[in-house]
């Protein structure tokens, strides 16, 4: 858990959208920044509407029951968003977690894991077109794993049990792949891998992780590209739109 020591804290429901427009406006706030997960949305009656967006209730409804993440995301910034308070994307305040383009550490993927991630490249776009998630897994040129709402972490896992299984190769490693959406709103959502994530990737017997770069966040970059570095893994920093990409 971060320490927040340093700072000043309101912890507030997630569907508060109320409070934290009255806490924001009392601490002069203009500026948002939405960072971490949401394990779970909130109930509609969870819902907290100030006056000037109680009409948009309805919507949300529909939309917190029927609608993709990145749908979800982006109407949540319509409310939090007014006359003078912007959500901002965390790039725009630490551009140093940007993923560059290629090598991130001292490993390069093999022809093999090329072709992976080729494969989770195809599977990932595919995935974003439908809003359900930004990351695919391919082992030998095979797509094994979607991301869904349990996350990447969670996702990776499943290789492992699927190895021990049977249902997948135990002789080749395979590529972790995250890509934007299509749709993406580049304020909020962003692809990101930290240390847990390659911890997983590791636990998992993947080659590494490809990653879309200059859309992507990777956190903590000294420290991960370190660990992978240690442990044979390689990072790479991707252009899906490029000829011939990675």
């Amino acid at each position: 858990m971060p320490n927040w020591s340093g700072f000043e804290t309101h912890p507030i429901g997630i569907g508060d959208i109320s409070g934290f427009k009255a806490k924001a406006r009392s601490a002069g706030v203009d500026r948002i920044v939405l960072s971490g997960g949401v394990r779970l949305r909130p109930a509609w009656n969870e819902i907290r509407l100030n006056l000037a967006s109680i009409w948009r209730l309805p919507k949300l409804v529909g939309t917190l029951l029927h609608g993709g993440d990145n749908l979800v995301l982006t109407t949540a910034i319509g409310l939090l968003e007014d006359d003078r308070m912007r959500v901002i994307g965390a790039q725009d305040v630490a551009p140093g977690v940007v993923a560059g383009i290629g090598p991130l550490g001292t490993l390069e993927p093999d022809r093999q894991s090329l072709a992976d991630i080729q494969a989770g490249m195809r599977a990932a776009r595919l995935l974003g077109e439908l809003d359900i998630g930004q990351g695919a897994i391919a082992v030998g040129g095979r797509v094994v794993a979607l991301e869904g709402p349990e996350g990447t972490d969670s996702m990776i896992s499943r290789i492992s049990e699927l190895r021990m299984r049977g249902r997948i190769s135990t002789s080749r490693r395979g590529v972790l792949v995250k890509l934007c959406k299509p749709a993406q709103d580049m304020r909020v959502d962003l692809p990101s891998a930290g240390l847990s994530t390659l911890t997983a990737a590791l636990s998992a017997g993947l080659a590494g992780i490809a990653l879309e770069a200059g859309r992507s966040l990777l956190l903590d970059q000294p420290e991960v590209i370190d660990f992978a570095n240690r442990n044979g893994l390689f990072i790479v920093g991707i252009d899906p739109d490029a000829s011939g990409a990675p």
